[in-house]
């Protein structure tokens, strides 16, 4: 089986615009991770696409590289053409996640990632909010330009609805500063606020088919507060006891509300004294999965082929090593 595996940061989708170090330095990591653990099982090969701005990956694939975004349709329809199945790592803002996948679909090769659906709806912080609380599921509470705030004082933080990662937060100390710096947003329709919920940043990672969900680790998340805003310096995968009962009901909550969810996905939360919270879902590749195949002792690419080819999802007790990935890079420290 060939599986072309496209890491949208580094692999040209953004040729033509500047590369964030944060999200070169996260692409280049769950990129290497994924190719590994493919290459490793019987019979996958890789195909993958590189920015010729970076320097080669030197891994186990068929490395393409795109010199400039003229080019990057030819490159993409050939490495597309070649493969028996796409595994695409991509950002749900500005719907590119969702246009790679239906494109993919499109091209009548399988897609190793959740179904469009899923995508399109976790592209939208406040509509995935706002689904899972209408399910039970206990989240983040989290409001519109168009909603009233209720009257806590703060702190808060002001996010883009579709954002990325860390980029574009801010945390605002007060009420009165989160609405001075929403007011000057010229687009602040497409930002969202939620309280600073104290507790311990933490995240999901989980494989699913059809509303069915086997949790595989609780990650804790190290973030530090940089310039007013939020800096993601890496997580602990299995770094939060997996005993608790909760984890796995979340998980299973979470993947029933949003039934299209395929494959690997992740949950940001908030570990609070009153029990998890939902911060949003990410239907992809998360920095988590880098440490997985260390912490489980089991390849979970593997695991995903596994339900391309009509296997059941495979329940385990949950937990394993705790393992540390590391995203620190210069300006971070």
């Amino acid at each position: 089986m060939r599986v072309f595996v496209f890491e949208y940061v580094t692999g040209g989708g953004l040729l033509g615009a500047g590369l964030p170090p944060p999200l070169v330095r996260e692409g280049d990591l769950m990129l290497r991770a994924l190719v590994a653990d493919l290459a490793a099982l019987d019979g996958v090969e890789c195909i993958i696409t590189r920015d010729a701005r970076l320097a080669p990956p030197h891994l186990p694939a068929d490395c393409r590289p795109v010199h400039d975004a003229a080019d990057f349709p030819r490159v993409w329809a050939q490495a597309l053409a070649g493969a028996d199945a796409v595994w695409p790592i991509a950002p749900e803002h500005q719907g590119i996640l969702e246009g790679i996948s239906e494109a993919i679909l499109a091209a009548d090769r399988p897609l190793l990632n959740s179904r469009p659906a899923a995508v399109r709806t976790a592209a939208s912080k406040l509509r995935t909010i706002r689904l899972l609380e209408a399910q039970g599921v206990p989240v983040v509470p989290t409001f519109g330009a168009a909603d009233r705030l209720p009257p806590l004082p703060g702190p808060w933080v002001l996010k883009p609805d579709d954002g990325v990662g860390c980029l574009g937060i801010r945390l605002c100390r007060d009420r009165d500063s989160l609405s001075r710096y929403w007011e000057q947003l010229a687009q602040a329709d497409t930002f969202v606020a939620q309280p600073f919920v104290q507790g311990t940043a933490a995240s999901l990672s989980l494989l699913a088919k059809d509303g069915e969900v086997n949790l595989l680790s609780v990650n804790r998340q190290r973030i530090a507060v940089m310039d007013e805003g939020l800096i993601l310096l890496g997580c602990v995968v299995n770094g939060l006891g997996a005993g608790d009962p909760r984890w796995r009901r979340l998980a299973g909550d979470v993947t029933a509300a949003l039934p299209d969810l395929w494959g690997y996905a992740g949950v940001d939360l908030i570990a609070a004294a009153e029990g998890p919270l939902v911060l949003e879902v990410n239907p992809r590749l998360t920095t988590s999965y880098v440490g997985l195949r260390e912490s489980l002792q089991r390849n979970p690419a593997g695991l995903v082929l596994d339900l391309l080819v009509g296997g059941a999802l495979r329940q385990g007790a949950v937990g394993g090593l705790a393992v540390d990935v590391c995203l620190e890079y210069a300006g971070a420290a």
